[in-house]
């Protein structure tokens, strides 16, 4: 996958002086354009669109110091419909605006080209399993959180702890399909996977469809696909690095990709620093092999 990846990179790169289908360099990919996204925010850090604007503007930054162009030629090159439109994008890359970095020679900042290669860390397996599962209501309550890479996630546990005893009393009263007790469940709100990205955070239960939640919030889950993943490791270093390896090494070396749906989290005890069991669910589809479109 990593060496297809590559080439929708290729693909892209001379595309940066027109409109760029992203469903195209997806297909390339050999992935859909939703796991495509997902998948290179992970990897590279940062969304897909960040990455072209940047790429676009370090191609630009080239053009307007060389001086062969007028500003509004290279502005219509690379997409932009007017002069405003261009100068936005290129101070918020480079801190200054074209015409005075043509004035005064500046010092522009440089987007370089990304690849992706495998780089074996270390020999320790992931345990997982493929699950087919029918239509399920989470039931519970939701709060949108910023994505926290490393550490402790105050949103999140603020969240957690504003819950009182009978609402929590009453999710588990609902509880009855797999996976079992509280549990947390996180919709991105975007295709991006870098720190601070918004997500909508679930504490609840997995039930029925046609479970009456009594006032609580709801998500309704449609049937699908589930790559579940047990961890045992300090709480939450060890799940941030699983969640990290999962979108680095398991989906590069694995047929499946990720589908639109919330990623299920059950974790017990919850406790910073403890040693904790955790089972993650990432909704999955399965998608072409490594190396074949």
């Amino acid at each position: 996958m990593l060496e297809r990846l590559n080439q929708a990179l290729e693909h892209l790169e001379t595309r940066l002086d027109q409109d760029i289908d992203m469903a195209e360099v997806a297909r390339i990919a050999a992935v859909s354009e939703y796991h495509f996204r997902r998948l290179f925010s992970a990897l590279a850090g940062m969304p897909l669109p960040l990455y072209v604007r940047r790429r676009r503007m370090t191609l630009a930054g080239a053009e307007v110091l060389a001086g062969d162009r007028t500003l509004l030629d290279i502005a219509v090159r690379y997409g932009y419909g007017s002069g405003e439109a261009f100068a936005r994008a290129f101070r918020s890359v480079h801190g200054i605006g074209p015409g005075e970095a043509r004035r005064t020679g500046s010092v522009l900042t440089a987007q370089p080209r990304m690849s992706f290669r495998v780089i074996v860390e270390g020999s320790t397996g992931m345990r997982y399993r493929i699950v087919e599962k029918g239509p399920f209501r989470i039931v519970g309550r939701k709060a949108t959180v910023p994505l926290v890479h490393d550490g402790l996630n105050t949103a999140a546990t603020a969240h957690v702890e504003s819950l009182d005893e009978q609402t929590v009393a009453r999710m588990k009263l609902l509880a009855g399909l797999e996976p079992e007790g509280i549990l947390s469940a996180s919709v991105h709100l975007t295709d991006s996977r870098e720190e601070g990205a918004e997500v909508d955070y679930w504490v609840g239960v997995a039930t029925r469809p046609e479970t009456n939640a009594g006032g609580l919030d709801t998500l309704d889950v449609p049937a699908g696909t589930w790559a579940v993943f047990d961890d045992h490791g300090p709480y939450p270093r060890a799940l941030q690095q699983l969640w990290r390896d999962v979108f680095t090494q398991w989906f590069p070396s694995n047929p499946y990709t990720s589908r639109p749906g919330p990623e299920l989290l059950r974790t017990r005890p919850v406790e910073t620093g403890m040693t904790t069991d955790s089972q993650l669910w990432i909704p999955v589809e399965r998608g072409h092999r490594p190396g074949r479109r």
